[in-house]
């Protein structure tokens, strides 16, 4: 073999290998960014929750001192993140910009009550553990009205429930296709190399020792793959970090950083199994079977 045709073959060989490495690092990164999502649901889940305000509405007779003890009250129990307290000119300001400067101009007086804003634990956002803190609430004697959304309560945690099964369903069958797509491309590289695994058992090498190199090599492209996927993952969240300020609000970065390190090692095993399962295969085939 001349020189000028191991040049050729061997950037064959390097094309070959590189496509190879970017094909499993493209799976890599669409399994990755999928299975971000889904450790992530439970964080974005509890923003959802815990940004739902509870109005609490007091009596007319109400004064700004019981207002300001009840909201101190609040705000030492534990199912409480928030209580924020909105006096009588606060609401009507905001009646006033929702139904204009002309809307109190029928009444003699200031008709809008005292209330106080909630924002509670996300774990107690359900329609039961609401009802629960609602009567809590009502057996206050100067507490008139408790409001929220009820109905939004419900399709929050329904469709919350309704993503969670589309993520794990969308995680399992890009799992089945990363490992169909990389065992293809691995295939496809090692059946390359069959007339060398014939040559090796024909002179009597076990089949530990003809596998063993080959596993070695998918173990190199998937540690590599796996490094570039996550490298791949993190630019993209470091760059959402910088453009949005919900970056910490929902994600968890001991999740970011167990996700990325699953993807590495995700990716070395598939390659070495698919290694290993091709490898055993073509041991076994006949003199004949290696030109089909």
């Amino acid at each position: 073999m001349t020189k000028k045709e191991k040049n050729i073959i061997g950037r064959r060989l390097r094309h070959s290998y590189l496509s190879s490495v970017i094909s499993i690092t493209l799976v890599l990164v669409l399994v990755g960014m999928v299975a971000l999502f889904a450790a992530n649901a439970q964080k974005v889940s509890n923003f959802f929750k815990e940004n739902m305000v509870v109005s609490v509405i007091l009596r007319q007779t109400a004064t700004e001192q019981e207002a300001e003890h009840f909201v101190k009250e609040l705000s030492s129990k534990q199912f409480v993140r928030e209580a924020d307290y909105v006096s009588k000119e606060d609401g009507k300001r905001e009646m006033e910009e929702l139904l204009g400067a002309d809307f109190l101009n029928v009444f003699e007086s200031n008709p809008i009550p005292i209330s106080i804003d909630l924002k509670l634990d996300g774990s107690i956002v359900t329609k039961d553990s609401l009802n629960a803190v609602k009567q809590q609430l009502l057996s206050n004697k100067i507490v008139e009205e408790v409001v929220y959304q009820e109905s939004l309560v419900e399709a929050l945690n329904s469709n919350l429930k309704r993503i969670g099964a589309v993520l794990l369903c969308v995680i399992l069958l890009l799992m089945f296709i990363s490992f169909v797509l990389i065992n293809n491309t691995v295939r496809l590289n090692v059946y390359s190399k069959r007339f060398t695994i014939h040559t090796m058992r024909l002179v009597g090498a076990k089949r530990s020792f003809i596998r063993k190199p080959f596993i070695k090599q998918a173990f190199i492209q998937g540690l590599i793959s796996g490094l570039l996927a996550s490298g791949l993952l993190a630019a993209g969240l470091y760059w959402l970090s910088v453009e949005t300020k919900l970056f910490e609000v929902l994600f968890d970065i001991q999740i970011i950083a167990a996700v990325l390190a699953a993807v590495v090692v995700l990716g070395i095993l598939i390659c070495m199994i698919s290694a290993m399962f091709v490898v055993n295969k073509l041991v076994y085939l006949s003199t004949d079977d290696l030109y089909y």
